[in-house]
């Protein structure tokens, strides 16, 4: 059993209002970068981009960091995401706050933290 963190890189990036959108792409270019260096506490990263910002970072597995694109909405894909960790027995939290999101992956067996704990570790 691992320990997986998914992250809802529109909600983690739209935590700081840094400009952040009038460049989406550079905005998840930037966040997954950060995610590569940094020190979470988990075996696995997953960041869930959608929309605009997954031009930013191709999809796939860069060290720990799996880049994962959405296509459609991004709240469903890290639903599935979260569903199929929990599924393998793995422990998973979602970085998110979004409150119906926060719902429905704990509908799943996954926990959430809030960006602010993620934006503190980068």
């Amino acid at each position: 059993m691992g320990t997986v963190l998914i992250v809802d890189a529109a909600n983690v990036v739209g935590a700081r209002p840094d400009g952040w959108w009038k460049d989406r792409p550079g905005a998840a270019r930037r966040l997954h970068e950060q995610l590569l260096v940094a020190d979470v506490p988990h075996d696995q990263v997953v960041l869930v981009l959608e929309g605009g910002a997954k031009s930013g970072v191709r999809p796939g597995r860069d060290a720990h960091v799996r880049t994962v694109h959405a296509p459609k909405d991004g709240d469903a894909t890290i639903v599935a995401e979260a569903r199929a960790a929990a599924e393998r027995g793995d422990r998973v939290t979602v970085v998110t706050a979004d409150r119906a999101l926060d719902a429905r992956v704990a509908g799943v067996g996954a926990t959430t933290l809030r960006p602010t704990w993620l934006l503190d570790l980068l």
